[in-house]
């Protein structure tokens, strides 16, 4: 399949999903369709090379921020989550309430 079909294939499919009024879909066969045609534009340029092109991508929602490949937090191995507080004790001193004078 060549990628002008593919394109092609998506396009009918996201005009399925609009007239089936599944407007998320839609929208993400758009996102899909628009990072192609941006991509073959990159590689259209002179002095693009594929495999320097080939490692840029699309920041993925979520991510954790610029510059990071972690995309979620990964506790260090070995790590114990500390004991929760307990509620009852919690924000009370010892002398209890104080009464106004």
């Amino acid at each position: 399949m060549t990628q002008e079909t593919h394109l092609s294939a998506l396009e009918e499919e996201m005009a399925q999903a609009v007239a089936s009024e599944d407007f998320e879909t839609a929208a993400a066969l758009r996102d899909q369709v628009d990072q192609i045609r941006r991509d073959q534009r990159i590689m259209e340029q002179p002095g693009a090379d594929a495999p320097q092109a080939s490692y840029l991508r699309r920041q993925e929602p979520g991510g954790m921020g610029l510059g990071t490949n972690q995309s979620s937090y990964v506790p260090p191995k070995g790590w114990v989550p500390p004991p929760k507080p307990d509620p009852m004790t919690t924000g009370h001193s010892r002398g209890g309430r104080r009464s106004k004078s």
